[in-house]
């Protein structure tokens, strides 16, 4: 038998290795949470909450009441409760997982454990060995996009998740960065789904006209306000004409050629700089802020969940944005780190 030289790095390495294998666990476990309602049971009992009272109220078969205690165990390593003397309590993430919590995330775990979006996950190698633009054309023989419009449970499990994730968006918008709208008669939320936006926009700056411009099944059925239109169209094709254009979360979706495509479109519909012309993109920006190895984790981890449903898409460092600006025309841009691992830029004409 070979002789080990340092045995406590080997079992440090197989530790990290386990760790690495398990990683998806937490958001399954997260669901189940989320699913068994235990972050709200925990908020009504208005105070901490103990392991027999929690298990009272749940909706368990009574031969699983033992295992609770390790799902919670395992959530509360992980940071989203917190266990004291009293029983159990919600920490700040915790807090995210709340029915009616604004800014809940919900609505993002339900779909990043759907099955549909775990499938290509197991098709990287596969993907890395052909040329299929994606792991997620390899699994299912068509692209992301072209299967979110055809399914409907999963395309209305998609806008949800977008949805929920415009509230955060809203809120900087509207305390830190209204500098941003002030001015503004006119503008275009291009790939805006369902409008919150748009819509917190137009209610909070009446004079703005706001137009959420989108694929036709996402407008389809929206219903509109004085200030507020949706307008069905291709963003590869066009964009209204306005003062600003807002792209949320939009060029993270997609390859810098097709980028391009997109601002160069976005220019022709604005006025020259002087005139009040400019793009507004809400988008990561990597390497953006202080960083810490939780911040580059997740900016690490999206990155991969763009490549693995997209192919060519993905987060940018403010050179790959400066030169995707530069190429489409653009003179100028201002980036504001306001929003975690994502930013709010201005970009010029």
């Amino acid at each position: 038998m070979e002789k080990v030289e340092n045995l406590g790095e080997l079992i440090e390495a197989q530790t990290h290795v386990w760790n690495a294998m398990f990683h998806f666990k937490k958001s399954a476990c997260l669901k189940c949470a989320v699913e068994l309602g235990i972050p709200d049971v925990i908020r009504n009992h208005g105070k901490s909450i103990t392991l027999s009272d929690l298990i009272s109220v749940l909706p368990i078969h009574p031969s699983k009441s033992a295992h609770i205690f390790r799902l919670m165990r395992f959530l509360a390593n992980f940071g989203f409760f917190v266990e004291n003397p009293q029983g159990y309590a919600l920490t700040s993430a915790g807090r995210l997982l709340l029915k009616d919590e604004p800014f809940n995330v919900r609505a993002h775990i339900f779909l990043s454990c759907d099955p549909a979006m775990l499938k290509p996950w197991n098709f990287l190698t596969k993907w890395f060995q052909n040329d299929d633009p994606s792991p997620f054309d390899t699994a299912y023989g068509n692209n992301f996009w072209h299967y979110n419009a055809q399914e409907v449970r999963f395309g209305k499990m998609f806008n949800e998740a977008m949805a929920s994730d415009n509230q955060l968006s809203v809120e900087v918008l509207m305390t830190k960065c209204k500098f941003v709208l002030e001015g503004l008669t006119t503008l275009a939320d291009v790939g805006g789904g369902t409008g919150k936006v748009a819509r917190a926009i137009a209610q909070n700056f009446p004079n703005i006209k706001c137009t959420v411009y989108d694929l036709p099944h996402v407008v389809a059925n929206q219903g509109g306000a004085e200030n507020l239109e949706f307008l069905a169209g291709d963003m590869f094709q066009s964009v209204p004409r306005a003062n600003a254009i807002l792209l949320k979360r939009i060029l993270h979706d997609w390859s810098d050629e097709d980028c391009l495509k997109i601002l160069k479109n976005c220019k022709k519909a604005i006025p020259e700089k002087d005139n009040g012309g400019k793009v507004i993109i809400i988008d990561g920006v990597m390497g953006s802020q202080i960083q810490d190895k939780t911040s580059f984790e997740a900016e690490f981890s999206m990155d991969m969940q763009m490549l693995v449903m997209l192919g060519p898409a993905k987060e940018r460092t403010e050179k790959e944005w400066s030169k995707l600006f530069s190429d489409a025309g653009f003179s100028t841009y201002k980036v504001y780190p306001v929003l975690g691992m994502r930013c709010l830029i201005e970009v010029y004409p």
